[in-house]
């Protein structure tokens, strides 16, 4: 689990300018140094190689790159607008952390700004001729990584911002988040399977809005400290007030109540106004839900997104059968667990009711459900029996009676497989 300052570090790299200001220093620091690296060259090397077109070139790289960077920002704002239009606004967050289009995007805005503090350089005359072919050399430098960035940009923005680039994008953020839960399905803590002691404290969150963050180390040195028991009364994803308990916390008598400590593990709760994919699994499956549902919208009646994403889901979602005994490294906390029930609950029942009078949707939902349950009974085929009998229920009165007679058929393995595994768990 990464801290509080790891998590607000990704955000920060995660930002347009960051790269866009390492050229800047790279120009700056090559303004400096190439009057102390220009004497230790051969005499004469600087206007026999050339140095004398360095001023040249770094003027056509100014004007071609902020032309470049104008462009591209117009055609990234452009797929920008069309992925909230025709997909979700969601994926706009994670176009715009794209890591392909923002190193090439800054690399344009750097190698701008790298010329323009070269030529400025270069008007205060101060430069020798193998001063002058030290900054010619890093220049061609940068042409090259230029030129490897053009070529890059060009075969990104055939996909960038198109339903399935969006789909693939939300569906690995959806995964990466999902992976570490199941790596660390109680975030480091004790599983809190039993209801919070009574006498446990609640402690309420001053903010409002979607918790983000749990810094679990930072909690764990406050409970040290304080001589604090904490249970967790949410998880990221959740929306929190400050008329709800985000945690409890009890007392070991080591120490006295100065309420400080409640301050301080609020502090360790990161909350935002929108949810954020890092820590937070449902969030990218309830994202796919939401392409899912606009697909099977009358305007723009596109079952074959949805039939695409319960493909997805079954991939998410298999993982979660492995058996993981989780490791215990904050043994002062205790967190709920990630329930199959309610990501079945962000996935199924959206998909089933928009696709209600589709077959094509209906028979994918039904056989990602029987997918699901073969894969692992006694963790998916419970919520699968559920979810499976809510969607015949939607779809009994809007389908012929040959296309209810194909759903009932797989309708029918699910509640088996259901009632094997109840007689297998009895036995």
């Amino acid at each position: 689990m990464i801290t509080r300052w790891q998590w607000l570090l990704r955000q920060f790299l995660q930002k347009l300018w960051v790269v866009a200001l390492l050229y800047t220093c790279l120009g700056i620091g090559t303004a400096l140094l190439a009057p102390a690296i220009g004497p230790f060259l051969p005499e004469g090397l600087g206007r026999k190689l050339g140095s004398d077109a360095v001023e040249k070139v770094l003027t056509v790289l100014a004007t071609s790159m902020l032309s470049v960077v104008t462009f591209s920002l117009g055609i990234m704002v452009s797929a920008f607008a069309a992925a909230a239009g025709s997909v979700t606004p969601r994926t706009t967050s994670l176009l715009k952390t794209d890591k392909t289009t923002q190193r090439v995007l800054s690399t344009f805005l750097g190698s701008f700004l790298f010329s323009l503090i070269g030529i400025i350089a270069l008007s205060a005359g101060i430069y020798s001729d193998n001063d002058r072919f030290v900054l010619f050399v890093v220049t061609i430098l940068v042409v090259a990584v230029i030129v490897f960035a053009l070529l890059r940009w060009i075969a990104h923005l055939t996909v960038f911002g198109l339903m399935n680039d969006s789909l693939s994008k939300v569906e690995t953020a959806a995964n990466n988040a999902l992976q570490d839960r199941l790596a660390s399905p109680f975030l480091g803590g004790h599983p809190l399977h039993e209801p919070i002691p009574s006498d446990a404290e609640p402690v309420s969150h001053p903010d409002i809005g979607y918790l983000c963050h749990i810094d679990m180390a930072e909690l764990q040195r406050i409970a040290e400290e304080h001589g604090l028991l904490v249970y967790l009364n949410v998880l990221p994803g959740s929306f929190v007030h400050s008329a709800m308990a985000v945690l409890y916390i009890q007392r070991d008598g080591t120490t006295k109540d100065a309420g400080f400590e409640k301050l301080q593990l609020c502090d360790a709760l990161s909350v935002s106004i929108t949810r954020d994919f890092g820590q937070d699994p449902r969030f990218g499956l309830a994202v796919l839900t939401e392409i899912a549902e606009r697909a099977l919208s009358p305007a723009v009646n596109d079952p074959g997104t949805a039939i695409d994403i319960l493909g997805r889901v079954v991939r998410l979602l298999a993982p979660w059968g492995q058996k993981v005994e989780p490791l215990l490294k904050f043994p002062r906390i205790w967190v709920p667990p990630l329930e199959v029930e309610d990501a079945f609950e962000d996935i199924f029942p959206p998909i089933a009711r928009g696709g209600a009078g589709i077959f094509a949707v209906q028979i994918r939902l039904q056989k990602s459900l029987l997918a699901l349950s073969e894969i692992c009974p006694e963790c998916f085929v419970h919520p699968a029996l559920i979810n499976s009998q809510q969607a015949m229920e939607r779809c009994r009165d809007k389908m012929l009676p040959s296309e209810l007679r194909r759903l009932e058929t797989v309708a029918k393995e699910i509640a088996a497989l259901s009632t094997s595994n109840s007689l297998s768990l009895q036995t």
